[in-house]
C-alpha cells in the first residue's frame, strides 16, 4: 500500500471528531450510529475472540483504544473487565470521554496523544483495539508499527476499517456523505482512497511482526431498500439518529466488501527466516511455538 499524498489525506475532516464535544454520547448526533449501531457488532466479536476463543482472563490485563474519540467503545472495553485506557489527539473528545465514565462509574486512563507517537514502553499492553481510525491517519503502516511495539508478545490487536472498493465508495463516501437525499455522515468523514483492502492491512501487519489470524465483514441488517428507506427518512427529518440506531444495526458478515474487522497476535519466537512465530493450539488458545 503507497502512502497517500499530504493533499489527499487533508481531505479529510478529521477536526469534525475535535467539534463536536459533547455530541459523541447525543441521541441527535450522527456519532451516536457509533455506539448504537456498530458497538453491538464488533465488541460481540471481540468478546467471541478473547472469551470463547482464547479463552482470555481479564482480570489483571491492560487494555489500549488508540483513536478512542469519545469513549464509546473504550467504555464496552471496561465493562470487560480490563484495566483500560484511551488515547486520541483531540483534547475536547477527551474531556467528554473522561466526563461521560466518570459518571458511569467506570475508572478509564485517557490521555491525549497520536496513534504514530504512543507514550507507552514497548511491551506494555495486553489487548489493543484500533476502530475507525486507521482509515483517517495519514500513515497507517506508522501507527500500526507503533501498535506493535508496545503490544505484549502474544498480546492481541484487534480493528476495523474500510475497505477500498467500488462498492465502499458507494456506500461510504457517496450515499453516507455526498447524496443529500440520503446522507447521514459530514462531507470529508472519509475518503475513498484512504481506505484499506484487507491484504495491504495483512502485509502491513506481518511486516510488524504482528500474525494475522482473521478478518470478517460487517453490513447493514436490512435489505437496500430498507436502508435507503430509513436513511431518506432521516434526511427529511421523520427519523432521528436514535431511530436509526435502533432500526439499522451492523452484523458480522463473510462480505467484506465495505468495512471488515479482525484480529492479529503479536509474534514472539523466530522461525527459521528469522521471522516471529506464534502457535495456535487445537483448544483455541495459544502459547509459544517451540
Amino acid at each position: 500500500m503507497k502512502r497517500m499524498g499530504r493533499e489527499t489525506h487533508n481531505r479529510i475532516d478529521n477536526d469534525f471528531y475535535n467539534k463536536t464535544g459533547d455530541s459523541w454520547w447525543q441521541p441527535d448526533s450522527p456519532l451516536y450510529l457509533l455506539q448504537a449501531s456498530f458497538n453491538p457488532a464488533r465488541t460481540g466479536y471481540f468478546k467471541s475472540i478473547l472469551f470463547e476463543k482464547m479463552k482470555l482472563d481479564p482480570g489483571g490485563k491492560s487494555a489500549l483504544e488508540v483513536g478512542c474519540g469519545g469513549g464509546l467503545l473504550c467504555e464496552e472495553i471496561a465493562r470487560m473487565g480490563f484495566e483500560t485506557g484511551g488515547i486520541d489527539p483531540s483534547g475536547n473528545s477527551l474531556r467528554t470521554a473522561a466526563k461521560h465514565a466518570k459518571a458511569s462509574g467506570l475508572c478509564i486512563d485517557y490521555r491525549q496523544g497520536t496513534g504514530e507517537d504512543l507514550p507507552y514502553v514497548e511491551n506494555s499492553i495486553d489487548v489493543i483495539f484500533c476502530c475507525d481510525v486507521l482509515e483517517h491517519v495519514n500513515n497507517p503502516a506508522v501507527v500500526i508499527s507503533e501498535i506493535s511495539r508496545i503490544l505484549k508478545p502474544g498480546g492481541v490487536f484487534f480493528y476495523d476499517t474500510i475497505n477500498r472498493t467500488v462498492l465502499s465508495r458507494l456506500a461510504a463516501v457517496k450515499l453516507a456523505q455526498e447524496w443529500r437525499r440520503w446522507a447521514f455522515a459530514p462531507p470529508n468523514l472519509h475518503v475513498w482512497e484512504k481506505f484499506i483492502k484487507p491484504a495491504e492491512l495483512n502485509k502491513i501487519l506481518c511486516d510488524n511482526g504482528l500474525e494475522g489470524k482473521e478478518q470478517r465483514g460487517l453490513k447493514w441488517n436490512a435489505s437496500t431498500f430498507e436502508l435507503l428507506h430509513c436513511l431518506h427518512c432521516r434526511a427529511k427529518g421523520l427519523l432521528t439518529y436514535e431511530d436509526i440506531g435502533k432500526k439499522l444495526l451492523m452484523a458480522e458478515s463473510k462480505n467484506k466488501s465495505i468495512m471488515y474487522m479482525g484480529y492479529a497476535i503479536k509474534m514472539n519466537h523466530k522461525d527459521h527466516n528469522g521471522r516471529s512465530k506464534y502457535v495456535e493450539d487445537k483448544a483455541g488458545g495459544f502459547f509459544e511455538g517451540a
